[in-house]
């Protein structure tokens, strides 16, 4: 079962990482600037998580492959790590949409 787990960044901007059953980080936040807004997001990755066309597929120009989850608004929520082939890209994407829509929330925020 997945997990997202807010956290306080060193500038004291509050994110969150969707972590799937096994620790693995599988997505990664924008930093907020309060934890409602970091719960606002975490919410629209759990609703946006379930329409494929919102999973914007990149190369970076090393070669490496990623994906951007975007909400309805076109606005970047959350973004994956490096994957080395289009085959782990994609089974990113299936991680995220079977762990987001009912992963618990931790909050290890410093407040």
């Amino acid at each position: 079962m997945g997990k997202f787990i807010i956290t306080t960044r060193k500038n004291g901007e509050f994110q969150f990482n969707l972590k799937a059953g096994n620790g693995q980080v599988i997505l990664s936040s924008e930093g907020y600037t309060t934890k409602a807004a970091c719960l606002n997001g975490v919410e629209s990755v759990k609703k946006n998580s379930q329409e494929d066309a919102r999973f914007e597929r990149n190369v970076a120009k090393n070669g490496k492959f990623y994906f951007n989850l975007k909400a309805g608004n076109g606005q970047v929520i959350g973004n994956s790590e490096m994957y080395e082939s289009e085959t782990a890209r994609e089974n990113g994407i299936k991680s995220v949409k079977t762990n987001a829509p009912d992963a618990e929330v931790v909050d290890e925020a410093v407040s």
